[in-house]
């Protein structure tokens, strides 16, 4: 039996799916029904548990598994193109044959010449001729004798061939003019060759396509493997990193791709915890060493002033342990506020603070100083922070400027237009710090030399703490040179860009 396709007018009967019996309402239901147990299942926690199970792990895996489904589906695409534009151009090419051999049977019939047994061309299966009345008057061999061909009632054209053998045909139909009367011809084609063709074809494009699929997932696993080898080394290492091996480093590829830039960042960051590290060892080693001798001299006044007999012997060592006791309260105070710098990070409080007025305060409720104070002040100045960190900040550098002075001591504050910064300077006629010692005073129990020993007073932390303060503020703190002076210049972000009046000379 035969399906062909003839070609004719289109005649396509109801879908054999969907009888008539069955109307839209009920199709949509079954849809609707289907969706919400696949829902249902989907949703299941033992449908979850065994994705979560079967779903890769790695990059790598990972990786691979897309790289083989994107190529997979690519050549699906492309196998399923080939494969209808080849079956288009072989049943074209048959068609062609049957509607040859069947114009030529019409031509012989018009012109009255037709034979009761008609030959076959190559690539042609049958020929049957039939009348008006469904006689047949002409057929090739394989049909002599046979009744004409009939149709199944299904409303395709399907033709019952019988034993004609291959039962996938194309069937043509012409219908010619005889000086007998009109006649109808069909001619039949297999598509055998047809099939075969598209079967070979099929697998071929199935085993090459496989054959990429392998190839392309072996690669990519292995180039995924090689790209990745630096990353696993990478945090093998860090992972063995601990906090009393931060002298060690993730090795570094020789490429100049995304991961050697990662190992780079990565070093880059263990540096600045190395360095994190060694300043806060350097830090506690320090602090450890003020506290402790200060404590020492202590605990010695109040040994002596305990047993020995003279009363005047006695009050010189409580007031030296009182003096004492002042300077660790300070040395308290100034490490807690370093902890509170170091804790506070870059959230810096937003009050605005009037600059000239700030220093006025901080002049006013300092009282009689050793050294006369001059100001040299530019009011409207306003920069954003925290009063009482940056009143701490101006209390620091007044105290550094009143130790090393000779005869006075220059505050000034003017505002840059260029940069939109406030400028205060604290200027001391007292020695100056050498260039190559600039840096040095703001680390923290740093002295440079006699005039800033322990006995003057100094814990060696009112620098670090106010360039601390500075920089919390998005501000600077550093040393200017100054003839026959000390100059510490501090610039902070103004809260409007311009504000004040030009800079005055000092």
């Amino acid at each position: 039996m035969a399906d062909p396709t003839p070609t004719g007018p289109d005649r396509t009967g109801p879908d054999p799916i969907d009888g008539p019996d069955r109307s839209a309402a009920d199709r949509h239901g079954i849809v609707r029904a289907v969706r919400r147990r696949a829902d249902r299942v989907l949703r299941s926690p033992r449908v979850a548990a065994a994705t979560e199970r079967l779903a890769p792990k790695s990059v790598r895996t990972r990786t691979t598994i897309a790289a083989c489904v994107a190529v997979a589906v690519v050549l699906l695409a492309a196998s399923a193109a080939v494969l209808l534009l080849l079956r288009v151009n072989l049943q074209r090419t048959v068609e062609t044959d049957a509607r040859e051999q069947a114009q030529a049977v019409a031509r012989i019939a018009t012109d009255g010449r037709l034979p009761h047994e008609l030959p076959l061309d190559h690539g042609t299966d049958f020929i049957q001729v039939t009348d008006a009345s469904g006689t047949v008057i002409a057929a090739s061999q394989n049909l002599a004798g046979r009744p004409a061909l009939t149709t199944h009632g299904d409303g395709h054209d399907s033709f019952d061939l019988g034993d004609l053998g291959d039962e996938h045909q194309r069937v043509t139909t012409l219908t010619a003019d005889t000086p007998t009367g009109p006649v109808t011809i069909r001619v039949g084609a297999s598509l055998h060759t047809a099939d075969t063709a598209e079967d070979l074809t099929t697998a071929a494009l199935g085993g090459l396509s496989a054959v990429l699929v392998a190839t392309v997932g072996a690669v990519t696993w292995r180039a995924t493997g090689r790209a990745l080898r630096p990353v696993e080394a990478i945090r093998a290492e860090v992972a063995a990193i601990g906090d009393r091996d931060l002298d060690r480093r993730v090795p570094e590829p020789g490429s100049d791709d995304e991961i050697a830039r990662l190992a780079h960042t990565m070093n880059a960051m263990l540096d600045r915890l190395e360095a994190a590290g060694v300043r806060q060892r350097r830090f506690i080693a320090d602090a450890s060493h003020e506290l402790r001798s200060p404590l020492a001299v202590l605990r010695t006044q109040l040994e002596v002033a305990h047993t020995h007999p003279d009363p005047e012997v006695r009050a010189t060592m409580v007031a030296g342990a009182l003096q004492d006791t002042d300077r660790l309260q300070s040395l308290s105070a100034d490490l807690l506020l370093l902890a509170r710098l170091d804790s506070t990070g870059h959230d810096g409080p937003t009050e605005p603070v009037d600059l000239a007025e700030l220093v006025r305060t901080a002049i006013e409720g300092r009282g009689h100083q050793p050294h006369a104070v001059t100001l040299d002040l530019t009011d409207g100045i306003t920069t954003t922070g925290n009063p009482m960190w940056l009143g701490r900040l101006l209390t620091n550098l007044l105290d550094n400027a009143q130790r090393h002075a000779r005869q006075s001591v220059t505050v000034r504050l003017v505002g840059d237009r260029r940069t939109g910064r406030a400028v205060l300077d604290v200027t001391d006629d007292g020695p100056g710090v050498p260039p190559a010692e600039r840096e040095k005073v703001f680390e923290r129990f740093t002295r440079l030399d006699d005039a800033r020993s322990r006995d003057d007073g100094g814990t060696g932390l009112g620098l670090p703490i106010a360039r601390d303060i500075a920089a919390l503020h998005g501000g600077t703190l550093t040393i200017e040179d100054t003839p026959g002076g000390c100059t510490f210049r501090t610039r902070l972000p103004t809260a409007a860009p311009g504000v004040g009046t030009p800079t005055r000379d000092s």
